[in-house]
């Protein structure tokens, strides 16, 4: 374990949210907001890590997988705990656990808050609780890539650990530079988002602050009525674009920037997702019809829900706990199935829920005839059997700590709706949830214990398991 490397490596991170962090404090000044202590304290101490850290100096470039999802599982928490000090220390969120169930919620994209009424908080904490999810989206790690070569060359593990997906690639030859193109595109397609939204009647602030969430799939709201607040069909309408947008992979983006628009077009997991979220939108529609004005309002309510579900955004204009329990059924299940890989939503991803189906298919084909050789193609390739076993392994993985998250969190005594969907929602990154974590409550029901189970999954979720299951494994931080 090159630990030296490890350390130069939060030594970066934390500079790097200290910088973010100035960010949010400059918007808090020009809103008037007291920012000295809540943001000057922890950047204070942010710099003195970096100073500490960065003067490591290690003595080999070593960086293998191992060190890869170790620097990514210890980077994301220490930036949670030090990016939580500023709810903390304003006095918004009084409790440093519940600060801390917060950030982790926006760092990785959930959006699940304990918070009842958001509009009380200043504007300086607000930008940064949604910026949070702009920058978790995409993966900080990745975003200092984009700057710095950090890793040198082997800076592929990094990458690999933080990026959502079964697997995760190089755009061009350099690493750096396949990072800063992802970032370019995704900046574009925020200020994009922006324009938009401005263009809709919505302020400026509220704008970008909405435009961060949904581009890192987040779903944190300004305003305590959420989307609905803004009793606009036009902003939901561009919002439920731009929610599957953000739900697909990056790289197809860059295949149609480099003039590849047939390659993009011809992915295999992009038609899986499309047509899940297209069938799932047509059986929502049809079972909430009755209660709705006409078809279109039924096919726009339907229509955003279902995308923030699979893009697991998580925002709501509805109350969505009113509809009938078939719908209900559809939204639990685009929970589990989530974004695609090398997005910024979360879930299991739909290229692995399309392998796995057929993987299925396969075995019971060799079932009827056991002289077959029943290969599985994906993308006009065959998948090799050590991925397709991943996938399985991963399943296996995901089912036991659902499991284990439902049985820790039901400790609460709440209801099994309550408890498996609050499970299901930050397991899978989306926040809300059903029952009394339904779009119009929030997570603030829960105990101490029950907040650090669901901020632990919301972790396990994002880096998608196995770096937080390293970093707690004893023979990981052996030397040898």
């Amino acid at each position: 374990m090159n630990r030296k490397l490890i350390l130069r490596i939060l030594s970066r991170a934390a500079l790097a949210e200290a910088a973010l962090l100035l960010i949010s404090a400059v918007v808090g000044l020009l809103h008037g907001d007291a920012v000295l202590i809540p943001f000057g304290v922890p950047i204070l101490l942010l710099l003195l890590v970096f100073l500490a850290l960065g003067r490591v100096k290690p003595q080999s470039k070593d960086f293998f997988a191992r060190e890869g999802f170790v620097s990514v599982a210890l980077a994301w928490g220490f930036m949670s705990l030090f990016g939580a000090l500023p709810f903390c220390l304003s006095g918004a969120i009084p409790s440093f656990l519940d600060s801390v169930f917060e950030t982790v919620s926006g760092f990785t994209t959930t959006g699940a808050s304990l918070l009842g009424d958001v509009e009380l908080m200043p504007k300086g904490l607000l930008f940064w609780r949604s910026f949070t999810h702009w920058i978790g989206g995409m993966g900080v790690l990745v975003f200092l890539l984009a700057l710095t070569a950090l890793a040198g060359d082997r800076s592929i593990y990094l990458m690999r650990a933080e990026s959502p997906g079964p697997s995760v690639g190089k755009l061009t030859p350099r690493l750096r530079a396949s990072a800063g193109i992802l970032y370019l595109i995704y900046l574009a397609m925020t200020v994009l988002l922006i324009a938009l939204l401005l263009l809709g009647g919505m302020e400026p602030f509220d704008s970008v602050t909405n435009a961060f969430s949904i581009a890192g799939t987040g779903g944190f709201a300004v305003r305590n009525g959420g989307i609905a607040a803004y009793h606009s069909a036009y902003i939901e309408n561009v919002m439920t674009l731009f929610m599957i947008l953000f739900g697909t992979n990056f790289t197809l983006y860059y295949f149609v920037l480099a003039k590849k628009p047939l390659e993009a077009l011809a992915n295999e997991e992009l038609r899986w997702y499309l047509g899940i979220f297209a069938a799932a939108t047509l059986a929502v529609t049809i079972s909430i019809l009755p209660g709705c004005a006409g078809v279109l309002e039924a096919l726009r309510l339907a229509a955003f829900q279902n995308a923030s579900m699979m893009s697991t955004t998580g925002f709501a204009t509805a109350d969505f706990n009113l509809w009938p329990v078939f719908s209900h059924m559809f939204l639990l299940l685009l929970m589990f199935v989530g974004a695609s890989a090398g997005s910024t939503g979360g879930g299991f991803k739909v290229s692995r829920v399309a392998l796995l189906l057929k993987s299925i298919r396969r075995e019971l084909s060799r079932t009827l005839h056991p002289r077959s050789v029943g290969r599985i193609n994906f993308d006009g390739k065959t998948v090799e059997t050590e991925t397709s076993h991943g996938v399985l392994v991963y399943l296996s993985v995901y089912v036991l700590i659902a499991t284990t998250g439902v049985l820790l969190v039901s400790l609460n005594g709440y209801d099994h709706v309550t408890t498996f969907s609050a499970v299901m929602a930050t397991f899978n990154n989306i926040g809300p949830g059903l029952g009394l974590v339904g779009p119009m409550e929030n997570f603030s029901v829960f105990s101490p214990f029950s907040k650090i189970v669901l901020s632990a999954l919301m972790l396990l979720g994002r880096l998608e398991i196995y770096p937080i299951l390293m970093v707690c494994s004893p023979s990981v931080w052996r030397r040898k």
